[in-house]
């Protein structure tokens, strides 16, 4: 019959559980047992709930301590050899090594690169492919949950990566090879972990190939066809898995792969269906996902069922129901948001909702709309109520977008007359030393903002105790010999969720969270109308922490890119026009903060890669209006201001030139996981501004030492000329300890320093 069914769930437990349950074993405060007791439970209760809303088959292997692909790492035995000798089954500290890093630094204490999951904020671990890369089953975790949930009675649905998503998804180490070329000796472990799902019991197999969505080379398209026919009649059968696009080009051979069923992505790539359906051959299930698993607007059941019907009609008991994508990129549960207001609310669905909207969709189908008559009923009165509310439009921000001109994108001055300018004003050293923004979110900073929004202290209490802590955080900078100082971010809970309680268009949530990478959760604000800006954002801020020193601090703002790709963003109108007042709003601020003396203003845009359209045909649209929106934002001012961006775990290669059009004084990276591999664009393509690589990988408990980052600031050396380098972390420090940081960045001003005597150094300025 039709089935309902799930693509992934969210791990992290209704109440983050699972970050706790990390963080405490990290820090050496839980044993292993307790922790794995702890994944167990959630686990239970994420597939009771799935059963009890009245999904079909229940996703198992989605569930992940870290990350998913960094499961499949593990489960096929691609373990760095840093980390030590092959073991029969790698363990969780050799796991979370290889997630975060081990040691206090050097190459066996260096943590595997970590980017950007597709366009989503979420970050997978890199795969490190060596020559002769061998495979084999090295971890019992997924069978293992299989077990557990076959013993509760649920009907299970193993989730994998499939092998040429995660062949592409890894990264060569070492000698150069063609890692295609591991496809034949990685397909028979694919296969003995099929016989062992068989052999559990396992009917069907979810098997996730995420690149079938993108452009792909003539080899690769190939080897899909070598691959499936290899792995299939091994008594399971597999539903293959696309989403976050339409398979395009990749349609017939999606289409025609010897599985069972096919998935797609109806809500990120709809037009695909007719295709779809013209090459699906007469013996395949085709899984619609119809509900949006990467936004929290509620699903239009009635649009939903006006395109399942016909679907219905046409392949009977061949069309099963689903969300989009995985719901690992929704938050949990609406029902844990008692304050948010009731209309906007009405509005929305998280990870639970979606589930229901699935369920129904499927129960209208197979008894009948008359059978869900109420759900219909609320769906329609909330798009009505959606479409005709008067707060999305600002009649004022409609006017102002429409009076933008190419003058509000340009500098006055092209870089190399900027640079003298501020060279002369900044009088910065060689190898100028700064930081990406944040420091420490410590306990005290957390509860202060925690007692002033629960109105535990006066607003004037709460400055006061912010001052403090912008004091600290600057007299720290300035023991440590740091160049451009931050204020800090005390004030700030998220460098989206900051800025966006303060600009109109925007909503929150309390327990809205999203995992963003291992233990790292991320509250996404909700742009539901236009955006404007009510006042000064960071000026008060940013000129006390001026007023503290002589040094230059610098503004910290949250580029409009960034501001859009990391919220939930509204479904009725094009990002570009949400960007662009983002863009307009943050224009106002950069002013005003140069108004205030201010002349050294960060713009971060770390998401600007990842909204970068999975096909390239679509990517000069992209990126002519997401440049424009940055350029909207920073360039109204003068010569002598200079701006800065921010990004991190992204690959430029292919971009770079429109990472030059943003025309900003000053980019930082990330160089130090990739040991300085994104500079090599840089160098290709000549960029013509001044780069910081970072040296200092936040993300890895491991600190480095003088000499690794004088060695990655002369290789940086190589590839942009010295007198246009800056030395910083790869990121924000926010989640750090303050030990951690002082030793860091001592170590970062040491290695500045001795890079100072050198020649090279010496006549840079």
């Amino acid at each position: 019959m039709i089935l309902a069914h799930n693509l992934g769930f969210p791990r992290i437990g209704s109440h983050r559980e699972l970050k706790w349950a990390l963080e405490s074993y990290w820090k050496g405060r839980w044993n292993q047992e307790k922790l794995t007791q702890t994944a167990k439970e959630l686990r239970a209760l994420h597939w009771q709930r799935q059963h009890e809303a009245g999904l079909d088959l229940i996703p198992v292997g989605d569930f992940s301590w870290y990350d998913h692909v960094l499961d499949m790492s593990t489960l096929l035995g691609v373990v760095p050899p840093r980390f030590g000798e092959p073991q029969d089954e790698v363990d969780v500290d050799t796991y979370f090594a290889m997630a975060r890093g081990q040691g206090s630094g050097g190459e066996g204490g260096a943590a595997c690169e970590m980017t950007k999951w597709f366009n989503t904020n979420y970050h997978y671990i890199v795969p490190e492919f060596q020559p002769q890369q061998d495979f084999r089953l090295a971890s019992n975790a997924l069978f293992n949950q299989v077990a557990e949930a076959q013993a509760l009675g649920f009907s299970v649905k193993p989730v994998l990566l499939g092998p040429l998503s995660f062949l592409w998804l890894g990264k060569v180490k070492g000698e150069a090879f063609d890692k295609l070329s591991l496809l034949e000796s990685l397909l028979p472990v694919y296969g003995q972990l099929l016989h062992r799902l068989q052999t559990q019991g396992v009917e069907w197999v979810q098997i996730d190939e995420p690149i079938l969505v993108l452009d792909l080379p003539a080899d690769w398209k190939a080897a899909f066809e070598k691959a499936y026919s290899g792995l299939a009649n091994r008594g399971l059968k597999c539903l293959l898995t696309t989403y976050f696009g339409a398979l395009g080009d990749n349609t017939h051979l999606a289409c025609h792969l010897p599985v069972e069923g096919l998935h797609i992505d109806l809500a990120s790539g709809p037009e695909q269906l007719t295709k779809v359906l013209d090459e699906l051959p007469p013996y395949k299930v085709l899984s619609a996902g119809v509900v949006d698993g990467r936004n929290i607007w509620r699903n239009d059941l009635e649009a939903s069922l006006g395109l399942l019907e016909p679907l219905r009609e046409r392949l009977g008991e061949r069309l099963w129901v689903a969300p989009s994508c995985s719901l690992l990129h929704s938050p949990m549960d609406l029902a844990l948001e008692p304050a948010l207001d009731e209309e906007l609310k009405s509005w929305l669905a998280f990870a639970v909702q979606k589930i229901e909207e699935v369920v129904t969709l499927k129960q209208a189908l197979v008894e009948g709309r008359n059978s869900v008559a109420g759900a219909l009923e609320v769906s329609a009165a909330a798009q009505s109520g959606r479409r005709q509310s008067d707060r999305i439009y600002r009649p004022e921000v409609r006017s102002r977008m429409a009076k933008v001109n190419p003058e509000m994108a340009r500098r006055r001055h092209d870089y190399s007359i900027r640079a003298q300018v501020q060279r002369e004003q900044l009088k910065l050293p060689p190898y100028p030393t700064t930081t990406i923004g944040s420091f420490p979110q410590t306990s005290s900073i957390r509860k202060i903002r925690r007692d002033f929004k629960a109105g535990r202290i006066s607003e004037q209490e709460y400055r006061l105790q912010m001052e403090a802590e912008i004091a600290r955080a600057i007299e720290a900078q300035e023991n440590y010999g740091l160049d451009v100082l931050v204020h800090g971010e005390a004030e700030r809970n998220d460098m989206v969720e900051y800025f966006g309680e303060q600009l109109e268009g925007f909503a929150f949530t309390h327990n809205g969270w999203v995992q963003s990478y291992g233990s790292r959760c991320v509250k996404p604000p909700i742009i539901y109308g236009d955006v404007t800006r009510r006042q000064p954002m960071t000026v008060a801020w940013i000129r006390y922490a001026q007023s503290l020193t002589s040094r230059r601090v610098k503004g910290m703002l949250t580029g409009p890119v960034t501001l859009l790709q990391w919220s939930f963003v509204r479904d009725d109108q094009p990002y570009s026009d949400t960007c662009l007042q983002l863009a307009l709003a943050l224009r106002d601020e950069v002013q005003d903060l140069e108004q205030a003396g201010i002349k050294i203003i960060q713009v971060d845009e770390p998401a600007f890669r990842e909204g970068l359209p999975l096909r390239r045909t679509e990517w000069e649209h992209y990126l002519d209006w997401a440049v424009r929106c940055f350029r909207v934002a920073s360039t109204g001012v003068g010569d002598g201001t200079q701006i800065h961006t921010h990004m991190c775990y992204s690959e430029f290669n292919d971009i770079i030139h429109a990472i030059a059009a943003l025309d900003a004084d000053v980019i930082t990276i990330e160089t130090s996981r990739s040991g300085g591999e994104l500079l090599e664009a840089f160098a290709a393509f000549e960029y013509p501004n001044e780069v910081g690589p970072g040296v200092y990988d936040i993300h890895s408990p491991a600190l480095p030492n003088v000499n690794q980052i004088v060695g990655l600031i002369k290789k940086a050396a190589e590839y942009v000329p010295a007198e246009r380098l800056w030395i910083n972390p790869d990121c924000g420090l926010k989640t750090r300890d303050w030990p951690e940081v002082e030793a860091a960045l001592c170590t970062l001003v040491a290695a500045a320093q001795e890079l100072r005597t050198d020649e090279v150094g010496l006549a840079r300025r």
